[in-house]
């Protein structure tokens, strides 16, 4: 039910309840039938459910495959479970991360329902009384005045001078005077939140005069209910990084289990050829096809993942911006719309008077300033009505303390302000006995009631020349979509006996002209610069004017040509189809509702943009929920948009979300490194056991695998996570949503470099098995398994080096990463212990080398370097 297009009355009578309200028996049935007027409770998953939401994860799935292999290779091997121990270490530290940074917390609706106020005056049989919010029905009337939260959707009866803060709900920056009447459609088909003037909402707050409304709506059916289900509903979105990952998971998947079947067959076959199939065999058989099954799957690289975003999470917060859900670190760097949030976001949020017309500024700062019901805190900041505190600001900026000239000129009387004639006078009394009167208002119908106007030293006629001077300086300041008041005064020998607004405003002296706006935040413009040299789209989507949305946009950078704009009524006009066509076109959305902003989120994304929405407001919280990533404001913002938000700024600062996207394509850039490294080294393992298989020798066990990739490779792989950026990192466009973990090089990089490490290791085999045989052959040799061990571990070591940049030379590398040989050093100093200590060495099956083969294992393992120092030189010679 239309009811803003209904008067009072019809409003009435349709919900079958009078101006006197409902009686006590009427409510309670209505209270029963449709229940509490509150928002529904917030679904949250339970911690196994989150726990079982992490072991879903393919790579972790695969994990879990190998320690059951593993665990009954063991059981009918008589074996150590040390390769089930390491397995399941991973799976469970890696699930304990991801619930302790992504744990939902999803206390959205609970926000919501904080919102709202607590209590209530309404009328009751007649009387009025003070009850529970939640126990308003629809038809009760309820009492509004200053200071009061809006407990429901209600029409209002009555309105004195009414002025309701919606920007949370509409992104309105300043308060709305509302009315009484019925509203007309004229040409619209419906009229928007921002403009139904005759009706205050849930969430919303009164801040100047007083009201009378009936409650129309309640509960879910509210317009805040309607935004708490709208976030029940917007689904989230896998991230980049989450499909590549799947992806990656299911391909090694493939691989694995085509690899073990293939070489379980083949062992099988020479089984049978051989000495026959027995059940020692068919063991021995199966180890190692697990030991292939081992080499294949990177253990660490969920770890490795789970750890570099979480370091970039500290990295962000110590930046103001701070992640909720890990893998917003990733999304942001491939970030290509950034949709902003107008008022607070690209705004201050703060009315702030930026130009002004006039003869004599300091009078026309008196004249705002006293004339004007906000006060000057001890901290010399104005308290007030949004639109009065801001002229009592510009005041004190033009050195006049409100405190100290009202101590001076006391008020005597007043003419308080009515939204009806749009004017506000005062009387005050002057050091001389005088009395001076000073209006603020309209300036159409102010200047109507000028006689004379202020020159800077007396009153002089106001001529026609004088009027059209005043009216294009109006214009002027208009066309610029600030909020334009007047200013004037009268002199009064003596107290007017008649203090009605009808005989105290007329025959004034026009002083002025103040423009006011809520201003751009300062850092903003270079902000949005930024952007569109890293080839990111910035939108602007605002519940406010159009004019005024067009002005920001353009002193933004953000449009060039008013066309590049759009309203949510024209909106509404536009099917799904001709707005998915047509959304590159624009660039500033105004006077939108909850529901289109989801609409235009959703548009891009069918474009296959990744979208970033940014806000404050209630309103901004479904559309933050379906964007690709969600930012939230820490200081201006409310919780329900903190809740569902990916990221919150904590300074509120637009320039921020810049910073955080820089950050967001360094850390994507480490993953890949990361990626290459360790899925060279794995393949090198591969490599090596697939041909050592063929050839009817064992190079490597299932355990010393794993130590490689969950120990030797590890710690390096997350050194390569906290390396610097390259340069020019915001000079390129964002990479596309769809490229591939293996695009730009990193699948063939991955194929020859995990051959290089394998030749070499194969080769560190057969030096071993000389050394300690004196004789070149295939055969089983332990001191050839430790020296292949060691070059195996050194080599993927030597080529984590290698993988601080995959084109650069490291040699010409600006900066150091001493996490990496920090790490390195680790790495280099367990290995060698795991050889040498008689007891570890024993559990691994490994004979103590001499330093001759320690240093030759070294040598060839350093090979990499140079190897792959060369390749990039050709690389980067080509282009590729």
């Amino acid at each position: 039910m239309k009811t803003y297009l209904q008067t009072a009355e019809e409003v009435l009578e349709d919900l079958n309840s009078s101006s006197e309200g409902l009686s006590q028996a009427e409510a309670s049935k209505r209270l029963e039938k449709n229940g509490k007027n509150k928002l529904d409770e917030a679904k949250k998953d339970s911690l196994v459910v989150r726990l079982f939401n992490q072991l879903k994860d393919p790579m972790i799935v695969i994990l879990i495959a190998a320690a059951v292999i593993s665990g009954i290779t063991a059981a009918y091997s008589g074996e150590s479970f040390a390769d089930v121990i390491i397995i399941m270490a991973v799976v469970i530290i890696n699930s304990v991360l991801g619930v302790y940074q992504e744990s939902k917390a999803e206390k959205a609706i609970e926000a919501l329902q904080a919102i709202s106020a607590a209590t209530s005056r309404v009328r009751r049989d007649g009387k009025i009384c003070e009850i529970k919010s939640e126990d308003l029905v629809v038809g009760d009337v309820i009492l509004l005045e200053a200071g009061d939260a809006v407990p429901a959707d209600a029409r209002l009866l009555e309105s004195a001078s009414l002025k309701i803060e919606e920007a949370a709900l509409t992104g309105e920056s300043v308060p709305v005077g509302k009315v009484v009447c019925a509203l007309n459609l004229g040409d619209q088909k419906d009229i928007s939140l921002g403009d139904r003037k005759n009706m205050v909402y849930m969430g919303s707050a009164v801040v100047y005069g007083r009201g009378l409304a009936t409650v129309v709506a309640t509960g879910m059916q509210t317009e805040m209910g309607k935004i708490a289900d709208a976030i029940t509903q917007a689904k989230e979105n896998a991230t980049p990084l989450q499909i590549k990952l799947n992806q990656l998971s299911k391909v090694l998947s493939w691989l694995v289990l085509g690899i073990c079947v293939f070489i379980f067959a083949l062992s099988l076959v020479r089984l049978y050829l051989g000495d026959g199939i027995t059940g020692i065999g068919v063991l021995d058989t199966f180890m190692v096809a697990v030991s292939l099954a081992v080499a294949a799957i990177p253990e660490g690289l969920a770890a490795v993942v789970t750890i570099v975003l979480s370091l970039g999470v500290t990295n962000m917060a110590k930046e103001k911006a701070v992640i909720r859900k890990l893998t917003a670190v990733e999304t942001l760097g491939c970030t290509q719309v950034i949709c902003s949030d107008k008022t607070g976001t690209l705004t201050q949020n703060k009315m702030t008077v930026v130009d002004h017309f006039g003869f004599d500024e300091h009078l026309l700062g008196r004249t705002m300033a006293l004339c004007n019901d906000a006060h000057l805190n001890e901290e010399n900041k104005a308290e007030g009505e949004p639109t009065e505190a801001a002229l009592v600001n510009y005041a004190f900026s033009l050195g006049l303390n409100k405190r100290a000239i009202e101590e001076q000129t006391p008020r005597v009387g007043e003419a308080p302000f009515d939204s009806g004639r749009k004017l506000m006078s005062t009387i005050h009394q002057m050091a001389d006995g005088s009395l001076t009167q000073y209006v603020k208002g309209a300036p159409d119908v102010l200047i109507s009631r000028c006689t004379t106007y202020w020159d800077g030293n007396a009153e002089l006629p106001l001529t026609d020349a004088i009027c059209e001077e005043i009216r294009q300086a109006n214009k002027s300041l208009a066309d610029q979509a600030l909020r334009v008041l007047a200013g004037a005064f009268r002199n009064w020998k003596t107290m007017p006996t008649d203090q009605s607004p009808n005989f105290l405003e007329q025959e004034l002296c026009f002083v002025g002209l103040t423009g006011m706006i809520d201003p751009i935040r300062p850092e903003v413009k270079d902000a949005i610069a930024q952007c569109k040299s890293a080839g990111i789209r910035a939108v602007m989507i605002t519940g406010d004017h159009r004019d005024t949305a067009i002005a920001i946009a353009k002193q933004l950078g953000i449009i060039t040509d008013s066309k590049e704009a759009i309203t949510g009524a024209q909106l509404d006009e536009i099917s799904e189809d001709q707005l998915q066509k047509e959304i590159g076109h624009y660039a500033v959305y105004a006077r939108v509702q909850p529901e289109h902003k989801v609409r235009i989120v959703k548009a891009w994304q069918k474009q296959g943009m990744i979208v970033a929405m940014t806000g404050d407001g209630v309103n901004d919280a479904p559309s933050i929920k379906t964007a690709d990533i969600g930012v939230g404001m820490g200081i201006t913002g409310t919780d329900v948009t903190k809740n569902v938000a990916d990221m919150v700024l904590a300074d509120d600062n637009f320039a921020t979300i810049v910073n955080a996207v820089e950050e967001g394509r360094r850390i994507y850039d480490n993953i890949r490194k990361a990626i290459q490294f360790l899925l060279s080294s794995n393949l090198s393992e591969v490599i090596a056991i697939f041909v050592a298989t063929l050839l009817g020798f064992t190079i490597l066990k299932p355990v010393h695998l794993l130590w490689i990739n969950l120990i030797t490779d590890s710690f390096p792989a997350i050194a390569l996570g906290v390396e610097g950026e390259e340069a020019d990192t915001m000079k390129h466009p964002p990479r596309e949503s769809r490229e591939g973990v293996f695009s730009r090089g990193l699948g063939v990089d991955v194929i020859w470099q995990g051959l290089m490490v394998a030749v070499v290791t194969i080769v560190a085999y057969f030096v071993g098995h000389y050394i300690e045989a004196g004789v070149w052959e295939i055969a089983e040799s332990a001191d050839g398994m430790t020296m292949a061990f060691l070059t195996l571990s050194m080599a993927e070591m030597f080529h984590s080096l290698n993988m601080r940049s995959r084109r650069q030379s490291i040699f010409k590398m600006q900066h150091q990463n001493k996490f990496l040989f920090l790490a390195m050093a680790v790495s280099l100093v367990l290995t060698t212990a795991v050889i040498y200590i008689p007891t570890i060495a024993a559990a691994f099956e490994f004979e103590p080398i001499s330093l001759m083969e320690y240093f030759v294992a070294m040598g060839l393992a350093i090979v990499v370097i140079p190897i792959v120092e060369l390749v990039k030189f050709f690389q980067r010679k080509l282009g590729v």
